[in-house]
């Protein structure tokens, strides 16, 4: 089976969309590939109940939960705002990605 692209990389900042985060702007910390989803940093935290053992405490402890591709947008540096994503091959041949918005090219 081919590797799925996504519009979204570890690194880059996006918008929820949808949601109870909705509005709200974070940075990519991890990409879930194989379930679709993203674990945005100090978004959709969730508290998780751990039992003591061996050298961690045990107690509640809070942590960002992933959240599904498709409910986050791509934030654009020029534009500061949330916008659509295409891709292009440069006159060198790579590939990037830029704001459908602006035509600023997100890949550096």
């Amino acid at each position: 089976m081919a590797k799925k692209k996504f519009h979204i990389k570890k690194n880059d900042k996006v918008m929820v969309v949808t949601g109870k985060e909705k509005g709200k702007i974070g940075t990519v910390l991890n990409m879930i590939t194989k379930k679709e989803r993203a674990i945005i940093e100090k978004l959709n935290i969730v508290k998780r109940h751990t039992k003591a053992g061996g050298k961690s405490k045990g107690g509640i402890i809070e942590k960002e939960a992933p959240i599904h591709i498709s409910n986050l947008m791509l934030v654009c540096g020029k534009c500061a705002e949330a916008a659509r994503v295409g891709r292009k091959v440069l006159e060198d041949g790579s590939k990037v990605r830029f704001c459908k918005k602006c035509g600023e090219i997100l890949d550096k």
